[in-house]
């Protein structure tokens, strides 16, 4: 199954693209081919650092052709960075628009005593009617890196606790998106993925 991946020059894509090819998957890069999303069966934007990077989608006329890809039932996945480009914006960059898919914004976690950035392996509260968690259970772990976080909401399917509660993935139609990193979270994270691969609208 050929899955595009979209490079927007804002990290490492080779653990993705690990993940995917191991479980059968054919991923494509792209960082500004409209025709790669046009073609494409499935769809994952992964993303690390900051959001203001996620301009380039814009840029190069990937938002737009994301938006059509998305209306056409294509499934689409967004990883860290790319699940808060779901949201209405983030205010780390608030003069960057997200895709707005959710409604809402993300912010920073709010200072305590705990450090920021959240960083490291952390459970998953699951909400059982996902289908992109199928499988997983309340408790798995899952490896986080992250300043920025989304709010809980009733599209959230997994919420974790770091300083305060946060959607740890978020879905609505065939659109997801995971805070953590997949392709860095073992047999739990193998097994979103695979959800994902196998997602049928």
């Amino acid at each position: 199954m050929q899955v595009t991946v979209i490079d927007y020059k804002a990290g490492n894509l080779t653990s993705v693209l690990k993940s995917l090819r191991h479980l059968g998957a054919e991923p494509v890069v792209t960082d500004s081919d409209v025709g790669a999303i046009t073609r494409a069966a499935r769809i994952v934007l992964p993303g690390v650092g900051h959001f203001a990077a996620t301009r380039r989608l814009d840029e190069t006329g990937m938002t737009t052709a994301i938006r059509e890809a998305i209306a056409g039932g294509v499934p689409f996945l967004g990883i860290c960075v790319g699940m808060q480009w779901l949201y209405a914006g983030s205010s780390e960059a608030s003069d960057t628009p997200g895709l707005g898919r959710f409604p809402e914004s993300c912010c920073r976690f709010s200072e305590g005593s705990q450090k920021i950035p959240h960083v490291g392996w952390n459970s998953l509260e699951v909400n059982g009617s996902s289908r992109l968690l199928a499988g997983v259970r309340g408790g798995e772990y899952v490896y986080f890196t992250h300043s920025y976080k989304a709010p809980v909401t009733d599209d959230t399917c997994a919420k974790t606790h770091y300083i305060e509660p946060f959607a740890a993935a978020v879905e609505r139609g065939n659109v997801m998106g995971v805070q953590f990193h997949p392709e860095k979270s073992g047999e739990t994270g193998l097994k979103i993925l695979r959800n994902f691969l196998e997602w049928t609208c």
